[in-house]
């Protein structure tokens, strides 16, 4: 059985072998005479300062002595959280999780800590230190779970921010974990929250959720709105401030919520949403980011007008819609999306505009996260909604070989964000036109079909 041995006795074993004194080592690392002598003779416990500058100076890994520095300094010297806060990033920096657990659950013991390490908590997870903040969240939010305290709803919202990605059902359990805790929120955040929920079940096509939390979130903006506007009346405006303008959470609110209408084909209902959005002449905002705003949502109700109305069957909007979003790089995609469900739907023409956009088309896989109110989760969904839609219309126009290919696109892109519903419309479209495919396109298939059972199991 090996011996492990002490930090101090490695520490004199170190000096010995290579034959430095206290004096001359002192100097390598920064450290006085007597700090070292103090280390040596084991009447200084260390601190993470000091014991990462002994390790880099005997040329050791940077974590070489980490799990005796919690046996030795935290685990065998009462819990000194100025000693130990330091140590704790540290793990974060190194991918140590192993030793953060390890004295988060020695502190975890002493409710007084809780506070200190939600802060810990808060500032990984700013760093994008995922993985550690999830662990911090998840052991605090435990604790904190009877306290009734702010900490323990934020703790849950940056839970449910952090397991977001492109696993759809997974997303989906998040969300439906995450709701109940939006009230416990203060208001600003959950404006922030609603708009996070709200995006996520937009992407998930869950039109009666969507409709339910981008309502809850509208509600709450004016509310918050007409409260800033009487603060900025007496001159006194000291509250916490939002992401956005209150007034582009609203707007935010309308325009989902007329998204949630064109899901269920309640057209005339989305055109009201839409109209509501286009009109923000009662913002008194002057200031640049103000004005941003509020020329984005015109543009967005100028564009979603033309949608709504092509999406109705509306034939006579195509030419002014799409004079319209050439010039816009980021609407190209949903509104091709939009163009090729209606053509589907109401048997419409529209390879001039797909010879049009072939470029864009090409480039969609580059695709990359658009600024604000949109999200790089929701312009991925759209890519597989869209990619299947125009393998339809390909189909249907005899077009097999580019047909099959932007199936396949579509089938693989579903599969990779654990999208059942839009894998198993794939599968049932290529059945319907598999007679047209040829013996290599089959043969394509039934390669991606495996690959699609294998993420399955």
């Amino acid at each position: 059985m090996k011996i492990t041995l002490t930090i101090r006795a490695e520490l004199e074993q170190y000096l010995k072998h290579k034959g430095l004194s206290m004096t001359e080592f002192g100097h390598i690392v920064g450290l006085n005479v007597g700090t070292v002598s103090s280390i040596v003779t084991g009447n200084r416990v260390l601190s993470v300062n000091q014991l990462d500058r002994i390790t880099t100076g005997m040329e050791l890994p940077p974590d070489y002595l980490y799990e005796r520095f919690i046996e030795e300094c935290i685990k065998e010297e009462p819990l000194n959280w100025r000693r130990i806060s330091p140590f704790l990033y540290r793990c974060v920096e190194l991918d140590r999780l192993d030793c953060l657990q390890r004295v988060v659950f020695l502190l975890l013991d002493n409710p007084k800590y809780l506070p200190s390490l939600f802060e810990v908590a808060e500032n990984v997870y700013k760093d994008g230190y995922n993985e550690a903040a999830a662990f911090l969240y998840e052991n605090v939010a435990v604790s904190e779970k009877n306290q009734h305290s702010d900490n323990f709803a934020v703790c849950q919202y940056r839970l449910f921010t952090i397991r977001i990605g492109d696993d759809q059902e997974k997303n989906y359990d998040a969300a439906v974990q995450f709701e109940p805790y939006v009230e416990r929120l203060d208001e600003i955040d959950q404006l922030e929250a609603l708009k996070d929920l709200a995006n996520t079940y937009r992407s998930l096509r869950k039109w009666d959720k969507l409709e339910l939390f981008a309502k809850a979130m509208g509600d709450k903006a004016k509310i918050q709105y007409k409260l800033e506007q009487q603060r900025y009346h007496v001159n006194k405006d000291n509250s916490k401030k939002p992401n956005f303008p209150l007034f582009a959470y609203w707007a935010f609110s309308h325009l989902l919520r007329a998204e949630a209408c064109e899901g269920r084909k309640d057209y005339e209902q989305a055109l009201q949403h839409t109209y509501a959005y286009a009109d923000l002449s009662w913002v008194n905002a002057t200031d640049e980011t103000a004005l941003k705003w509020k020329r984005q949502y015109e543009d967005w109700a100028v564009v979603n007008t033309f949608l709504i109305k092509l999406l109705s069957g509306d034939k006579s909007v195509l030419p002014n819609y799409v004079n319209y979003i050439s010039s816009r790089k980021d609407e190209v995609l949903p509104a091709l999306d939009i163009i090729l469900r209606a053509a589907n739907r109401y048997h419409f023409d529209v390879d001039v505009i797909l010879k049009q956009f072939e470029g864009e088309i090409a480039s969609f896989l580059e695709q990359k996260k658009v600024e604000g109110l949109y999200t790089q989760r929701f312009t991925t969904e759209r890519y597989t909604h869209f990619s299947r839609e125009l393998a339809i219309y390909l189909l249907r126009k005899g077009r097999f070989s580019d047909g099959f290919a932007f199936l396949f696109s579509c089938l693989e892109r579903s599969a990779e964000a654990n999208n059942k519903i839009q894998a198993i419309r794939c599968m049932r479209l290529f059945t319907h036109f598999k007679e047209h495919a040829s013996a290599h396109t089959k043969a394509v298939y039934g390669n991606l079909i495996k690959v699609v059972n294998e993420d399955e199991e």
